[in-house]
């Protein structure tokens, strides 16, 4: 991606929030002097077509491989196509089992030349693009949100249209803002987000779909919904109580939640959410009638969420004391995702509810409990 200035805000600036991708380090000042390929006006260039006639499987770079989603996409990849042709990379040190599961390589997005020498070197077919500083962090530090989300996309789009890549960057519901339909929310409608990860994340929405028309980069985005996990912790999204409040009701009993209890939002598993990825990397592009697609599982408040957990916890103590900045976020991001297009093109389809969502969760993390107390 061309950068069109240098990163003078950010220069040795050391982070001290969590990102998806993104921990603490310093971010040094930089000029990329690179231009996009050219392309002759009016050529074909659907890059989707050289798929893998040379190779039976894509060769896979998942960015920002640490973060909530990374290792769960490239578990279920390496079962897909090999061990071997699926590459995790994030600037963080990764776990001993993360490790010794399959290719980890050290990337840092705003590092142009480096991206590019990994691309080349391991032959890399598809890039899933994960490095981002989520919501209310991004509030917190604009600034490095604007490096890491704009400008470290700028990189990936430059280095996936040079070399023909299939590119997949993640949206999502905080792409709308408070004059977007909200009730359902469709595919097309006003985008006017106020936060800095939703500007970033319409601006990925814009320039991968003109990176499309324009060069024929095989460009495909998801709008997720909060993304529920058990094996990962909050890191610093507004849906976060979604995440904590079932760590909290196995922990203590106890949960204070930082938005309002009628707060709706739309939310899904993870399972859902890495197998919709899958699904519309694989989908065939004729398929796609547009490239960025909302995807919906299920829709919920925090009370919603509590009296299910109730059913099988019915102890759990629910307060809440609103954290001002994350209730106004949510206040203008959409309460139900219409995924309409995405069921019809490519056949999504989700199998988590909220009933089975809460099941598998307090299942997981109980079992996780029973074994920390054992040792």
């Amino acid at each position: 991606m061309p950068v069109l200035r240098v990163l003078s805000t950010v220069a040795k600036q050391t982070l001290q929030a969590p990102v998806c991708g993104y921990q603490p380090l310093a971010v040094t000042a930089r000029c990329i002097s690179f231009s996009p390929r050219q392309v002759p006006p009016g050529s074909d260039a659907s890059f989707h077509s050289v798929s893998f006639s040379e190779t039976d499987h894509p060769k896979v770079l998942i960015t920002g491989g640490l973060g909530q989603l990374g290792v769960g996409l490239a578990k279920l990849l390496r079962k897909r196509f090999g061990k071997n042709n699926v590459i995790l990379s994030d600037i963080r040190k990764p776990s001993s089992h993360v490790f010794h599961s399959g290719p980890f390589i050290y990337s840092d997005i705003l590092d142009y030349k480096n991206l590019r020498e990994i691309v080349v070197n391991n032959r890399i077919t598809w890039l899933v693009h994960y490095s981002a500083l989520l919501s209310a962090v991004g509030e917190a530090n604009v600034s490095l949100a604007r490096a890491v989300n704009i400008t470290g996309l700028h990189n990936i789009l430059d280095i996936a249209a040079e070399h023909g890549l299939r590119l997949f960057v993640p949206s999502t519901i905080g792409a709308f803002g408070p004059t977007s339909p909200r009730n359902p929310t469709p595919d097309l409608c006003v985008q006017r987000p106020r936060t800095i990860y939703g500007v970033s994340k319409v601006h990925a929405e814009l320039m991968g779909e003109y990176y499309h028309q324009r060069y024929g980069l095989d460009f495909r985005c998801l709008r997720y919904p909060g993304i529920i996990s058990a094996d990962s912790q909050p890191g610093g999204g507004t849906t976060d109580y979604a995440v904590q409040i079932f760590h909290d009701a196995v922990k203590s009993g106890k949960f204070e939640c930082n938005l309002r209890q009628d707060t709706r939002l739309p939310m899904m598993y993870i399972d859902d959410c890495l197998r919709a990825t899958i699904e519309v990397m694989e989908a065939p592009a004729e398929a796609l009638t547009m490239r960025t697609y909302n995807i919906n599982a299920m829709s919920f408040t925090p009370e919603e969420l509590a009296q299910e957990i109730q059913k099988q916890l019915p102890d759990l103590q629910v307060t809440y004391e609103v954290d001002v900045m994350r209730q106004g976020i949510a206040d203008s991001w959409p309460m139900n995702f219409d995924d309409t297009n995405a069921r019809n093109d490519w056949g999504w389809k989700h199998d988590y509810d909220l009933p089975e969502l809460v099941q598998t969760m307090l299942n997981f993390i109980g079992s996780e409990s029973q074994i920390a107390q054992a040792t």
